[in-house]
């Protein structure tokens, strides 16, 4: 309850106008919608589209880039990033000292009201686990609850041929770092996991994500640069970029007739999971 409060309380930015909320908004699978790129104080402009935030329990890495290994640690990214809340961490604790009900959550939470980076990052991590999206009519195929249509099925048959390699099955990802054949956007000049490890066999690597609530999570790729699904497996297709590091899967890229296309977004619609999108205990706490 804590951590649900201080995600969705703009107090944790510089100038108290932007909260986690703001870029990971619940009704989009706490990812954001309306811009490619993460919009931070003072009309600032990030680097990349904000990750939807599910299923975080079963990840190792997080960040487009796997920056940080912890999500205990997670939030102090954006809370430091001077386009994002541009805050730190000691002057937000002095913040919530003198600002209510905070030390009376804190007392709830962790038997005290001393306030300390380290509750503000545990609370926040502990919401974030909170966040399970399990409900999809794909999951309710695999409680034998629901059955696939024919065209859902063919669909499924695509995916295990050509997407399960990267976005494994039950949580659509493998959570590993992967070139997918994209041509850097000259502008950013995002390396992806090759800012972090500065080896040349991660350049243009980026975390695969979760293929989840995909019609909420719009605009895709770390850089929101595709608006539709469609176009997304039009890039697998006939857009992708051959380098060195490549994934090998995608060597020869995909093959899809304009009807597999079809069949494969119909089979990628029964991963969107509305119970988890409206779960009103994740949303703004009233």
């Amino acid at each position: 309850a804590l951590g649900r409060t201080l995600f969705y309380d703009p107090i944790l930015s510089k100038n108290n106008t932007i909260s986690c909320a703001s870029c990971h908004s619940s009704f989009n699978a706490f990812t954001h919608t309306d811009h490619s790129l993460s919009h931070g104080i003072d009309d600032l402009i990030g680097t990349r589209n904000a990750p939807a935030l599910m299923n975080l329990a079963w990840q190792k890495l997080f960040m487009w880039d796997g920056a940080i290994n912890h999500l205990d640690m997670q939030a102090l990214a954006p809370i430091n990033h001077p386009k994002e809340m541009g805050e730190s961490i000691n002057h937000i604790i002095d913040k919530l000292n003198k600002t209510a009900p905070y030390p009376t959550l804190f007392k709830k939470a962790f038997r005290d009201t001393i306030i300390t980076g380290e509750k503000i990052l545990k609370a926040l991590s502990q919401f974030q686990l909170c966040l399970i999206s399990a409900e999809s009519k794909y999951d309710q195929v695999k409680k034998n609850k629901k059955k696939f249509s024919d065209q859902e099925n063919r669909g499924y048959i695509l995916f295990k041929t050509n997407c399960n390699f990267c976005h494994t099955e039950p949580l659509f990802s493998n959570f590993t770092f992967a070139n997918n054949g994209l041509a850097i956007d000259t502008t950013l000049n995002d390396f992806g996991r090759w800012q972090v490890t500065k080896k040349s066999e991660d350049s243009l690597m980026f975390k695969i994500p979760s293929l989840r609530n995909l019609s909420y999570t719009y605009p895709y790729m770390h850089d929101g640069r595709f608006n539709t699904i469609n176009q997304v497996i039009n890039h697998y297709i006939k857009g992708i970029k051959q380098s060195a590091n490549l994934a090998p899967e995608l060597k020869k890229g995909i093959l899809l007739s304009s009807n597999e296309k079809t069949d494969l977004i119909a089979f990628l619609l029964t991963l969107n999971d509305s119970a988890f999108v409206f779960n009103r205990n994740f949303a703004y706490p009233k």
